[in-house]
Formats: C-alpha cells, structure tokens, sequence
C-alpha cells in the first residue's frame, strides 16, 4: 500500500516538476540574467566614473584603436556564441533540477506523509490532495517566508548564510508542527462541535507562525536592483511556487479518479486495520 502511494506521489512530482522547470527557464532565468545585467552595469559606471582621470594616458594610445576595433568584433562574435550556449544549459539544468524537487516533494509529501497522516487529514480525493499541498508549501516556503523572504541575485541579507540557513530549517520544522496540530484539532474536533467550528479551530495553530517572525527581527536586505525588477524576481519565486503545489495537488487529485483500492473515507484504512485484528 505504501509503495502505491509513493508511486502515485512521484508520478505528481514528474509532472508538477516539469512545469515548474518551465517556468524557471522560460521566464526566472530571464530575470535573472537581467538581474546580472543590470548588476554589472551599475559596477560599470561606478569603474567609469573612477577611470576619467586617466583620460591624458588614454589620448596616447589611439594609434592602436583600429587593430582593437577588430578584435574587439571578434571578441563580442564570441562572447554571443557563450552566452547563448550558457543560457540553453543554464535552462537544461533548471529544467532537470526542477524535475527531482518535484518528485522530491511528491514522494515526501503526498507519498509518505500522505499514507502517514491520511486518517486525520479532512475531506477524501481532491480535497485531501488539496490540504496535503497547502500543508506542503506551508511547510517548504511559507513559514520560512515570514522570517526569511525569498533571495534575490544580488541582494545580501543583514543576517550571514549558515544562520540564515538554520532560521530557514527552524521555521519548516515549525511549519509542519503547525500544520500536523492543524490536522489533529480537527479530526478531534470535528465529532464533538461539527465540522465549521472544528475548521474554524484548526486555522488557531497558523497564528503560532507569528510569534517566531515577531520575536526574531532581521535586518533589511540590501541590493542595487532597481524596485521593479526586484518585485518582478519576488512575484516569479512566489508564483513558482504556487503553481507547482498546485500542479503537485491537482495532478495527484488526478491519478487517484475512482480507484476502487483507496479507502471511501479517510479513516477506513485505520478501521479496515482494526477489523483484521
């Protein structure tokens, strides 16, 4: 039974995946290599502006401006040719990189902690594949996000990389904690006071991510990229994310249709184990 929901979890991943790696090439690698771009163009004009004392030297040297105009096209021929070739394996990478973090994820999440947590996650099919993914990207990104928002190319956090990253695993352990006592409220709840006051109770957990973000303030990030591309890099990162649990949710909702092996409520696997006994 686990190996099935292992299967079916991957098969989600493969295709969330390749979507998700997609979008990566097709529209967070432009960004990105605008964000270089303009990153060096700014490094550029402060080095021009420190260069014009030295124009005298330069005058001296024009009698070898047309041999360095012609390797100079040369140069640039060249520097087309790798950047093109850079940018398509750059895209290959992130497409195949994206395929193993949604079958990661798809394993992880609908796989193993499907079949785990399957008796007290609410609702059955779509719905549960639904919760499952919210479950997922709290846990991976939005938990984490309220203390640490996404990295952008070149923009430094206030704060060094290795406590970054440990704040970083803290808040999705802290992410899946909230979102497991989420699942237990309501299957505990939801006998006793009905379902709408037991979903009511099992959003409380959430606000307990507020608490961390509060008491651990960081400083803010410091970068050169302009407002509008760094909103544009951020909103791709989120959307990204989105559509890939969404992709992860819907695919997995999919393949599961009317098998008649899966159980018809989420606690018939539990009460079938019981029976046997």
């Amino acid at each position: 039974m686990l190996a099935e929901y292992i299967l079916r979890g991957a098969k989600a991943g493969l295709v969330a995946g390749l979507l998700f790696g997609l979008l990566v090439a097709l529209v967070a690698n432009p960004l990105v290599a605008a964000a270089d771009t303009h990153g060096h163009a700014e490094a550029g004009t402060s080095g021009e502006h420190a260069e014009e004392g030295h124009a005298e030297g330069e005058h001296a040297e024009e009698g070898h401006a047309e041999g360095e105009h012609a390797e100079d096209s040369h140069a640039e021929a060249g520097g087309h040719h790798e950047s093109a070739v850079s940018a398509t394996v750059t895209n290959v990478v992130s497409v195949g990189a994206s395929v193993l973090w949604g079958l990661l994820l798809g394993t992880v999440v609908f796989g193993v902690a499907g079949y785990v947590l399957e008796p007290i996650v609410p609702g059955e099919g779509a719905v549960q594949s639904a919760l499952l993914a919210v479950g997922g990207f709290v846990t991976v990104s939005g938990a984490p996000w309220l203390l640490l928002p996404p990295s952008l190319p070149g923009v430094e956090r206030a704060i060094p990389t290795d406590t970054g990253m440990v704040l970083y695993a803290g808040m999705m352990v802290a992410g899946a904690v909230v979102c497991l006592l989420s699942a237990v409220c309501y299957d505990r709840l939801r006998d006793r006071y009905g379902r709408p006051a037991a979903a009511v109770a099992a959003l409380v957990p959430f606000g307990l991510l507020a608490v961390p973000a509060t008491l651990t303030p960081l400083g803010p990030a410091t970068g050169s990229l302009s407002p509008a591309l760094a909103d544009g890099l951020l909103g791709t990162v989120v959307f990204g994310q989105l559509l890939l649990w969404t992709a992860l949710a819907a695919t997995h909702a999919r393949l599961g249709g009317d098998d008649p092996s899966r159980p018809a409520t989420p606690s018939a696997r539990t009460d079938a184990t019981f029976t046997a006994d």
